[in-house]
């Protein structure tokens, strides 16, 4: 019994030395895989008041400054009330283009609605706001 409590402790001591952070390399390589760099004219755009049942075309417009062509793999709106459009050819860097969300407001009142982007630049999915007041 007096041996097996020293034993448990080296044992644990021992277990827990090992690190459960990845080496630096393997980020590093995570995140070359991202080496495209996109650069947003803005990411919350106010259309101010619009009319009821009218759709709204919204554009949110961005340039490439990676060094790498950057693909939008998808785009989802935050409700059904939210289309998109935008180019599923690669956007070269130092080219331009945009994302366009049309709202249809089915209610009156202020709306702020979202506009989710995933790319082959960023690791995370960048959201996008659109906002205002339906009169």
């Amino acid at each position: 019994m007096k041996i097996i409590r020293p034993l448990l402790l080296v044992l644990t001591l021992g277990l827990m030395s090992f690190s459960a952070v990845a080496p630096v390399e393997s980020i590093l390589a995570n995140t070359a895989a991202f080496a495209g760099s996109i650069t947003w004219k803005s990411e919350t755009i106010d259309v101010g008041q619009i009319p009821l049942n009218v759709p709204k075309e919204i554009d949110f417009e961005f340039k490439n400054t990676g060094k790498t062509a950057v693909v939008i793999t998808s785009v989802q709106g935050s409700c059904g009330c939210t289309a998109t459009n935008y180019t599923k050819e690669p956007i070269l860097p130092g080219k331009s283009a945009k994302i366009t969300a049309t709202y249809n407001a089915a209610s009156k009142g202020a709306f702020s609605k979202t506009v989710t982007v995933v790319t082959s630049a960023e690791p995370t999915p960048k959201v996008l706001t659109l906002k205002g007041i339906v009169l």
